[in-house]
């Protein structure tokens, strides 16, 4: 199973998110802070997305995709931004340090399988929820 992480210190948002993720066959694990993620990965741990707030205290969700982009090793790793602030300012800065997508709060799980399935090429050829086949 594919594994999805949520950065965000929203604990609301975080069971929300989570519970779309996990219909849309992701193993879920959660952090409130950007660091303990980073920790992870820097041990070696890598999911197959991260789903990422933008405004955390300490480090920011922008703070954290630098981060990503200074390390090869994780460069390329599909990040979803989730954020109030969904100006095109916001967005293209966001995209240009290496989001994949961007989604605004409160998100829908339509509106999130859309922005996965950009991010993540192989889940258009998975079958959703309702059973039917995506062409």
């Amino acid at each position: 199973m594919r594994q999805a992480w949520i950065i965000d210190d929203d604990d609301e948002m975080n069971h929300a998110v989570r519970l779309m993720l996990e219909l849309l066959d992701f193993e879920v694990l959660t952090y409130r802070a950007a660091r303990p993620a980073a920790k992870m990965l820097l041990d070696g741990r890598r999911p197959d997305l991260i789903v990422l707030d933008i405004n955390m205290p300490e480090v920011t969700g922008m703070d954290f995709l630098e981060f990503l982009g200074m390390r090869a090793e994780l460069k390329g790793l599909p990040v979803i931004m989730l954020s109030t602030e969904a100006s095109d300012v916001r967005v293209n800065e966001a995209m240009k340090l290496g989001a994949s997508g961007f989604v605004s709060k409160p998100v829908t799980i339509e509106e999130l399988e859309t922005v996965i399935a950009k991010a993540l090429p192989e889940q258009r050829k998975r079958k959703p929820r309702g059973g039917s086949n995506v062409s």
